[in-house]
């Protein structure tokens, strides 16, 4: 199958809790392409292995089913919302390249 690339806008938001994850919200009609064609390549928890690049910080991460919505999120570690200057409620340019 040939690279597939998703390039999407989306506002970073905070989890409620303790913990304080970050998450970015992987539009539904992507969300239900990246399900389409890789699906079966799900691992744990329904996640999926990606790399992901926004502003100048590239890193491997997962991206979790949400069967609530019918998306995927994307966590965004603190190192990452440090280095690119960005905080709950940014609009955020995001490049996903899905692995398998």
């Amino acid at each position: 199958m040939e690279d597939i690339q998703y390039k999407i806008k989306a506002e970073l938001w905070e989890y409620p809790g303790k913990a304080a994850w970050h998450f970015i919200t992987v539009p539904k009609n992507n969300s239900k392409e990246i399900t389409e064609l890789f699906g079966e390549a799900k691992r744990g928890w329904g996640s999926l292995p990606v790399n992901v690049i926004i502003g100048k910080s590239k890193w491997k991460t997962s991206i979790f089913p949400d069967k609530k919505t019918g998306t995927y999120l994307l966590p965004v570690k603190a190192e990452i919302r440090k280095s690119e200057n960005i905080v709950a409620g940014d609009n955020v340019d995001v490049l996903i390249n899905i692995i398998i």
